[in-house]
């Protein structure tokens, strides 16, 4: 495995602006606003209590457990056991590790997205995991090949990575989708893990993979079959609080806290009681301001980049990012990318670190503040896009 691309290409950008450049960054998924001032004044609360500093239970507090079983009753009506359904964890990313080591042996199969979260293929690889891709490409619409993926002899896989609403295309998650996925699991007897940060950004109609199926009535298939890691990174304001949950039935809860307490011992208790109240305390008023009204002026600004980019997009995505197919003028991304970053001082992500179905795409993160977007806008249009490598633009 590689170094983490960001990781690699922001020395690349810290250097830049050291000397001056000061690069726009609409890379990175990093959401600039603040928590609730309810949360915050929770975690300084306790952070004052002498009493609040020991080590905390890896199973998380009753109160945080308490108030994710509650947040995934009130956000997609799914009825969850707070005692034994519903684990806290220090950032969704850290859960692929807890799930991958309690469910994968070395040489193992894993079923990973591409494109997809590049942390699926390399925790897997750092593990010891064989990983074998299964497409998303934009003539279905980003999603899942069901007649391809039933076709195909899956009984060697243990695990099937998802991700609904999906990063980086902003794909919503259906009904439908979830269902067949499900099917997909039973059928081959693996377990899926639908990764959910991104659904209430953007999206009047957030959705769990438990939606299929009805895990509320307690026959649900998926139930059996599913996992889901869901943060509050995105949804609340807090990627570097890193607070997120695990939601699977109690004996797959019980596996991954097997791994779990062996490697951590549990979030600081401000954290846990401040998590708790940005889960129960945030009003549908800050919800919309922060998810939908602020995201979607930036979405409109994003959507003048890639025109000004001559790329094409989808008009359906939700989420936090904008996915747009380059021009067939250019050989490859990083002709379009490299040019404005090094010209127009903007970094956007190039869709290949994605996977190889990415390799004509750009991502643009809509965590950056209007003015700094409406910057970027006219920086890039000010700087004529590159000519392909041997030749006029047709």
């Amino acid at each position: 495995m590689s170094e983490y691309y960001f990781s690699r290409k922001l020395k690349e950008v810290a250097q830049m602006n050291a000397e001056g450049k000061d690069v726009i960054s609409l890379a990175i998924g990093s959401p600039d606003m603040p928590p609730s001032e309810r949360t915050v004044e929770r975690l300084c609360e306790v952070a004052r209590d002498p009493s609040a500093h020991g080590y905390q239970p890896t199973m998380g507090t009753t109160e945080l457990r308490q108030a994710m079983a509650a947040y995934y009753e009130k956000t997609y009506g799914v009825a969850v056991d707070a005692a034994t359904e519903v684990l806290p964890l220090i950032g969704s990313k850290e859960g692929i590790l807890h799930v991958t080591l309690a469910f994968v042996n070395p040489g193992d199969t894993v079923l990973v997205p591409n494109p997809g979260y590049p942390t699926y293929t390399s925790l897997s690889k750092l593990l010891g995991a064989r990983v074998e891709y299964y497409d998303l490409k934009e003539e279905n619409g980003w999603m899942s090949d069901f007649d391809d993926l039933f076709k195909r002899d899956l009984s060697h896989v243990k695990l099937m990575w998802t991700n609904y609403t999906h990063m980086p295309t902003g794909t919503p998650a259906s009904q439908g989708l979830y269902d067949r996925l499900v099917e997909l699991a039973q059928r081959n007897h693996f377990v899926i893990i639908n990764d959910n940060p991104y659904s209430r950004i953007l999206n009047d109609h957030p959705l769990s993979i438990f939606n299929a199926w009805q895990w509320s009535d307690r026959k649900g298939v998926a139930r059996d079959y599913c996992i889901e890691l869901n943060s509050l990174s995105k949804s609340h304001n807090m990627p570097g609080w890193r607070v997120g949950m695990c939601v699977a039935k109690p004996q797959f809860i019980q596996w991954i806290l097997k791994v779990q307490s062996n490697i951590e011992s549990g979030m600081f208790r401000g954290l846990q009681l401040a998590a708790a109240e940005a889960l129960e305390g945030n009003s549908d008023e800050w919800h919309r301001e922060y998810n939908v009204n602020v995201y979607r002026r930036r979405r409109h600004l994003a959507e003048q980049i890639m025109q000004a980019l001559d790329c094409t997009y989808s008009e359906n995505q939700v989420g936090m990012f904008l996915w747009g197919r380059i021009p067939e003028r250019y050989n490859h991304v990083e002709e379009l990318t490299e040019h404005v970053l090094h010209e127009a001082r903007v970094f956007i992500t190039p869709g290949f670190i994605f996977g190889s179905n990415g390799e004509r795409y750009i991502r643009i993160s809509l965590c950056a503040k209007e003015e700094k977007m409406q910057e970027a806008l006219q920086r890039i249009m000010a700087h004529p896009l590159p000519l392909p490598k041997g030749g006029e633009p047709e």
